[in-house]
């Protein structure tokens, strides 16, 4: 199953997603064929301020255990983070199910 996850910041953490940025990538490589699509979020103004991630999993569960591992969400640097799942209808997506 297909899941979205939407992670938002907490407020004035720019340094922090930095600082633990190429931890966070490397995890998300890790990830492998279960990662679909990943990238942050972006503020009015350009900046970083969240991320969204569309991944696969067994269940809701199993992937809100795996985010714990990811080096931001360990660091700190959600406010607020929603898991859904999601059924492609159309786009790359949704042609490979």
């Amino acid at each position: 199953m297909l899941f979205a996850v939407h992670a938002l910041d907490r407020p004035n953490c720019l340094a922090l997603r930095a600082q633990h940025r190429e931890a966070h990538i490397a995890f998300l490589t890790d990830a492998g064929d279960r990662l679909k699509f990943a990238g942050p979020l972006l503020d009015d103004a350009g900046g970083m301020c969240g991320s969204l991630l569309i991944l696969e999993a067994e269940n809701r569960a199993t992937l809100a255990r795996w985010l714990e591992d990811d080096p931001y969400s360990a660091a700190g640097l959600f406010e607020r983070v929603t898991i859904r799942a999601v059924k492609p209808l159309f786009g790359p997506m949704a042609a490979a199910l």
